[in-house]
Protein backbone atom coordinates (compact mmCIF):
# COMPACT_ATOMS: atom_id res chain seq x y z
CA UNK A 1 0.00 0.00 0.00
CA UNK A 2 1.07 3.46 -1.18
CA UNK A 3 1.58 5.85 1.63
CA UNK A 4 -0.97 8.40 -0.02
CA UNK A 5 -3.63 5.38 0.26
CA UNK A 6 -2.45 4.74 3.57
CA UNK A 7 -2.72 8.51 4.65
CA UNK A 8 -6.09 8.67 2.56
CA UNK A 9 -7.28 5.97 4.74
CA UNK A 10 -6.30 7.54 8.37
CA UNK A 11 -8.10 10.68 7.13
CA UNK A 12 -11.61 8.94 6.91
CA UNK A 13 -10.54 7.05 10.30
CA UNK A 14 -10.45 9.94 12.20
CA UNK A 15 -13.25 11.45 10.35
CA UNK A 16 -15.82 8.69 11.78
CA UNK A 17 -14.10 8.03 14.83
CA UNK A 18 -12.08 10.86 16.42
CA UNK A 19 -9.10 9.36 16.85
CA UNK A 20 -6.62 6.92 15.48
CA UNK A 21 -3.37 4.71 17.40
CA UNK A 22 -0.09 4.03 15.98
CA UNK A 23 -0.53 0.44 16.88
CA UNK A 24 -3.82 -0.45 15.22
CA UNK A 25 -3.09 1.43 12.17
CA UNK A 26 -0.10 -0.60 11.91
CA UNK A 27 -1.66 -3.93 12.01
CA UNK A 28 -4.95 -2.54 9.89
CA UNK A 29 -1.58 -1.75 6.99
CA UNK A 30 0.73 -4.51 7.87
CA UNK A 31 3.21 -1.70 8.34
CA UNK A 32 5.72 -0.76 11.05
CA UNK A 33 4.72 1.17 13.98
CA UNK A 34 7.49 3.73 12.46
CA UNK A 35 5.90 4.20 9.17
CA UNK A 36 2.83 4.71 10.57
CA UNK A 37 4.41 7.64 12.99
CA UNK A 38 6.02 9.10 10.13
CA UNK A 39 2.58 9.35 8.16
CA UNK A 40 1.47 11.33 10.99
CA UNK A 41 3.87 13.27 10.91
CA UNK A 42 3.76 14.43 7.59
CA UNK A 43 0.02 14.52 8.04
CA UNK A 44 0.23 16.87 11.04
CA UNK A 45 3.12 19.00 9.06
CA UNK A 46 0.10 19.89 6.89
CA UNK A 47 -2.37 20.89 9.04
CA UNK A 48 -4.37 17.35 8.47
CA UNK A 49 -4.54 16.16 11.93
CA UNK A 50 -2.64 16.70 15.61
CA UNK A 51 -0.02 14.30 17.39
CA UNK A 52 -1.59 12.71 20.59
CA UNK A 53 0.07 10.57 22.43
CA UNK A 54 0.06 6.66 20.84
CA UNK A 55 -1.88 8.70 18.13
CA UNK A 56 -3.68 11.10 16.26
CA UNK A 57 -6.82 12.99 16.78
CA UNK A 58 -8.10 15.42 13.88
CA UNK A 59 -6.75 18.60 13.29
CA UNK A 60 -9.53 21.23 15.17
CA UNK A 61 -9.45 18.78 18.51
CA UNK A 62 -8.22 19.98 21.63
CA UNK A 63 -9.43 20.89 24.98
CA UNK A 64 -12.22 23.58 24.03
CA UNK A 65 -13.32 21.29 20.30
CA UNK A 66 -16.91 20.23 20.93
CA UNK A 67 -18.59 18.33 17.67
CA UNK A 68 -22.50 19.34 17.37
CA UNK A 69 -25.16 16.67 18.58
CA UNK A 70 -25.44 15.47 15.05
CA UNK A 71 -21.73 15.12 14.42
CA UNK A 72 -21.50 13.04 17.29
CA UNK A 73 -24.07 10.79 16.30
CA UNK A 74 -22.73 9.79 13.22
CA UNK A 75 -19.17 8.96 15.41
CA UNK A 76 -18.39 5.29 16.34
CA UNK A 77 -22.34 4.41 15.89
CA UNK A 78 -21.75 0.40 16.36
CA UNK A 79 -19.69 1.00 19.39
CA UNK A 80 -22.46 3.17 21.39
CA UNK A 81 -25.37 0.45 20.35
CA UNK A 82 -22.86 -2.53 22.09
CA UNK A 83 -22.24 -0.33 25.33
CA UNK A 84 -25.92 0.54 25.21
CA UNK A 85 -26.73 -2.99 25.03
CA UNK A 86 -23.69 -3.56 28.10
CA UNK A 87 -25.10 -1.25 29.82
CA UNK A 88 -28.59 -2.06 30.19
CA UNK A 89 -28.14 -5.15 31.98
CA UNK A 90 -26.66 -3.15 35.05
CA UNK A 91 -30.09 -2.45 35.70
CA UNK A 92 -31.60 -5.20 37.79
CA UNK A 93 -34.86 -7.58 36.09
CA UNK A 94 -37.72 -6.11 37.84
CA UNK A 95 -36.24 -2.75 38.46
CA UNK A 96 -38.97 0.26 40.10
CA UNK A 97 -36.84 3.09 41.05
CA UNK A 98 -35.14 6.24 39.28
CA UNK A 99 -32.57 6.14 36.54
CA UNK A 100 -30.56 9.56 35.58
CA UNK A 101 -29.60 10.21 31.81
CA UNK A 102 -27.26 12.36 31.67
CA UNK A 103 -27.25 14.01 27.80
CA UNK A 104 -25.22 12.44 25.06
CA UNK A 105 -25.48 10.33 22.07
CA UNK A 106 -24.02 6.91 23.92
CA UNK A 107 -27.38 7.50 26.45
CA UNK A 108 -29.85 8.67 23.99
CA UNK A 109 -28.64 4.88 22.61
CA UNK A 110 -29.53 3.51 26.22
CA UNK A 111 -32.86 5.44 26.25
CA UNK A 112 -33.52 4.20 22.99
CA UNK A 113 -33.29 0.56 24.72
CA UNK A 114 -34.66 1.21 28.18
CA UNK A 115 -38.11 -0.21 27.31
CA UNK A 116 -37.00 -3.61 26.64
CA UNK A 117 -35.72 -3.80 30.12
CA UNK A 118 -37.80 -1.87 32.43
CA UNK A 119 -41.01 -1.16 32.95
CA UNK A 120 -41.52 2.89 32.06
CA UNK A 121 -44.65 2.44 34.02
CA UNK A 122 -42.61 1.70 37.10
CA UNK A 123 -39.77 3.86 37.19
CA UNK A 124 -38.62 7.90 37.30
CA UNK A 125 -36.56 8.39 34.46
CA UNK A 126 -35.06 11.95 34.99
CA UNK A 127 -33.08 13.66 32.41
CA UNK A 128 -32.15 17.68 31.32
CA UNK A 129 -31.64 16.07 27.59
CA UNK A 130 -34.56 17.62 25.41
CA UNK A 131 -34.17 15.06 22.93
CA UNK A 132 -33.73 11.91 25.35
CA UNK A 133 -36.77 13.40 26.73
CA UNK A 134 -38.87 13.73 23.91
CA UNK A 135 -37.61 10.04 23.35
CA UNK A 136 -39.17 8.72 26.03
CA UNK A 137 -41.75 10.42 26.32
CA UNK A 138 -42.89 8.77 23.06
CA UNK A 139 -42.25 5.19 24.09
CA UNK A 140 -44.72 6.00 27.00
CA UNK A 141 -42.15 6.98 29.93
CA UNK A 142 -43.33 9.71 32.49
CA UNK A 143 -40.01 11.57 32.49
CA UNK A 144 -38.70 14.31 34.65
CA UNK A 145 -37.30 16.93 32.34
CA UNK A 146 -35.04 19.52 34.32
CA UNK A 147 -35.36 22.80 33.06
CA UNK A 148 -32.76 25.32 32.39
CA UNK A 149 -31.34 26.85 29.39
CA UNK A 150 -30.72 24.57 26.53
CA UNK A 151 -27.44 24.87 24.71
CA UNK A 152 -27.85 24.60 20.88
CA UNK A 153 -24.78 22.55 20.29
CA UNK A 154 -25.71 19.45 22.59
CA UNK A 155 -29.63 19.80 23.29
CA UNK A 156 -28.75 20.03 26.99
CA UNK A 157 -30.33 21.98 29.62
CA UNK A 158 -27.34 23.89 31.79
CA UNK A 159 -27.07 26.41 34.38
CA UNK A 160 -27.66 27.16 38.03
CA UNK A 161 -31.49 26.45 37.90
CA UNK A 162 -30.82 23.06 36.22
CA UNK A 163 -28.00 22.34 39.22
CA UNK A 164 -29.90 22.91 42.01
CA UNK A 165 -32.72 21.08 40.42
CA UNK A 166 -30.34 18.41 40.35
CA UNK A 167 -28.52 18.52 43.60
CA UNK A 168 -32.15 18.39 45.08
CA UNK A 169 -32.13 14.83 43.55
CA UNK A 170 -31.22 11.31 44.75
CA UNK A 171 -31.42 8.78 41.77
CA UNK A 172 -30.49 5.27 42.32
CA UNK A 173 -28.86 4.81 39.01
CA UNK A 174 -27.08 7.65 37.23
CA UNK A 175 -25.89 6.92 33.46
CA UNK A 176 -22.93 9.37 32.56
CA UNK A 177 -21.64 10.67 29.24
CA UNK A 178 -17.70 12.48 29.00
CA UNK A 179 -15.67 14.25 26.05
CA UNK A 180 -12.48 13.12 27.64
CA UNK A 181 -11.34 10.05 30.02
CA UNK A 182 -7.67 10.00 31.46
CA UNK A 183 -5.45 8.73 34.21
CA UNK A 184 -4.31 11.90 36.94
CA UNK A 185 -7.39 14.08 35.46
CA UNK A 186 -10.13 12.17 35.17
CA UNK A 187 -13.41 12.65 33.18
CA UNK A 188 -13.81 16.22 31.16
CA UNK A 189 -15.94 18.13 29.05
CA UNK A 190 -15.04 21.40 27.52
CA UNK A 191 -17.79 23.62 28.65
CA UNK A 192 -17.83 24.88 31.75
CA UNK A 193 -21.72 24.71 32.29
CA UNK A 194 -21.98 21.33 31.00
CA UNK A 195 -19.16 20.18 33.65
CA UNK A 196 -21.30 21.89 36.79
CA UNK A 197 -24.19 19.66 35.50
CA UNK A 198 -22.33 16.70 34.95
CA UNK A 199 -20.24 17.43 38.34
CA UNK A 200 -24.08 17.66 40.17
CA UNK A 201 -25.37 14.23 38.88
CA UNK A 202 -22.08 12.74 39.85
CA UNK A 203 -22.85 14.01 43.35
CA UNK A 204 -26.46 13.48 43.49
CA UNK A 205 -26.48 9.70 42.20
CA UNK A 206 -26.43 6.59 44.33
CA UNK A 207 -24.94 4.65 41.70
CA UNK A 208 -22.45 6.14 38.74
CA UNK A 209 -22.48 4.20 35.49
CA UNK A 210 -19.77 6.14 32.82
CA UNK A 211 -20.57 5.15 29.26
CA UNK A 212 -17.93 5.58 26.73
CA UNK A 213 -16.20 4.26 23.74
CA UNK A 214 -12.35 3.85 23.29
CA UNK A 215 -11.93 7.40 21.55
CA UNK A 216 -12.35 9.48 24.36
CA UNK A 217 -9.61 7.31 26.35
CA UNK A 218 -6.34 9.00 26.90
CA UNK A 219 -8.26 12.68 26.45
CA UNK A 220 -8.28 15.81 28.57
CA UNK A 221 -11.32 18.50 28.08
CA UNK A 222 -10.80 22.08 29.05
CA UNK A 223 -13.28 21.11 32.45
CA UNK A 224 -12.55 18.40 34.65
CA UNK A 225 -16.04 17.30 36.55
CA UNK A 226 -15.27 14.19 38.50
CA UNK A 227 -11.98 11.63 39.26
CA UNK A 228 -12.18 8.11 38.50
CA UNK A 229 -12.66 7.32 42.05
CA UNK A 230 -16.48 8.63 41.55
CA UNK A 231 -17.52 6.56 39.05
CA UNK A 232 -19.13 3.14 40.50
CA UNK A 233 -18.76 1.64 36.50
CA UNK A 234 -17.51 2.45 33.06
CA UNK A 235 -19.07 0.74 30.81
CA UNK A 236 -16.49 0.84 27.50
CA UNK A 237 -16.53 -1.10 23.71
CA UNK A 238 -12.93 -1.63 24.15
CA UNK A 239 -10.81 -2.18 27.64
CA UNK A 240 -8.36 0.69 28.85
CA UNK A 241 -4.50 0.10 28.84
CA UNK A 242 -1.88 1.56 30.61
CA UNK A 243 -1.74 3.78 33.48
CA UNK A 244 -5.80 4.41 32.69
CA UNK A 245 -6.88 0.68 33.13
CA UNK A 246 -4.16 0.71 36.41
CA UNK A 247 -6.03 3.82 38.12
CA UNK A 248 -9.43 2.61 37.04
CA UNK A 249 -8.44 -0.92 38.97
CA UNK A 250 -7.00 1.19 42.07
CA UNK A 251 -10.08 3.29 42.16
CA UNK A 252 -12.13 -0.07 42.81
CA UNK A 253 -14.23 1.03 39.65
CA UNK A 254 -15.99 -1.97 37.66
CA UNK A 255 -15.46 -2.12 33.94
CA UNK A 256 -17.63 -3.65 31.58
CA UNK A 257 -16.47 -3.96 27.84
CA UNK A 258 -19.05 -4.71 25.32
CA UNK A 259 -21.01 -7.06 27.84
CA UNK A 260 -18.52 -8.92 29.36
CA UNK A 261 -16.95 -7.88 33.05
CA UNK A 262 -12.81 -6.77 33.31
CA UNK A 263 -11.06 -7.96 35.97
CA UNK A 264 -10.54 -4.37 37.45
CA UNK A 265 -13.13 -3.89 39.96
CA UNK A 266 -15.67 -4.44 42.58
CA UNK A 267 -18.72 -6.73 40.25
CA UNK A 268 -21.99 -5.37 40.38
Amino acid sequence: MYATERRELIDRALAHGGRVSVADLAERFGVTTETVRRDLASMAEDGLLRRVHGGAVPAGAGSLAEPALGDKAARNPDAKRAIAEAAIGLIPAGFSGSIYLDAGTTTAALADSLPTRIDLRRSEVVTHAAAIAALLSERGADVYAVGGRVRRLTGAAVGSRTVQTIESLRPDIAFLGANAIAAGFGLSTPDPDEADVKRAIVGAARRVVLLTDASKFGEESLQRFARLEDLDVAVVDRAPVGALADELASADVEVVTAGRPEDGGAQA
